[in-house]
């Protein structure tokens, strides 16, 4: 793997890698652990984590799944 594709990654960035905006990105932050590292005021994200955040539900919506049993 070369050092840019293991690069951390920004809000923007990881947004637009899982195709949601930033505002969502920040809402899975906070409600639903998305592995994501401080950085002073910043936000950072390895993708290999968030790839398997992903792949383990972790961006599904609780909420819907409830209601929709």
């Amino acid at each position: 793997m070369t050092q840019m594709e293991d690069r951390w990654l920004s809000v923007y960035e990881i947004g637009k890698y899982l195709g949601v905006s930033s505002d969502t990105v920040y809402r899975w932050i906070d409600k639903h652990t998305m592995p994501a590292h401080r950085m002073g005021r910043l936000w950072k994200f390895k993708k290999d984590e968030v790839d398997e955040w992903v792949k383990a539900g972790g961006a599904a919506d609780k909420r819907r799944q409830d209601h929709a049993e």
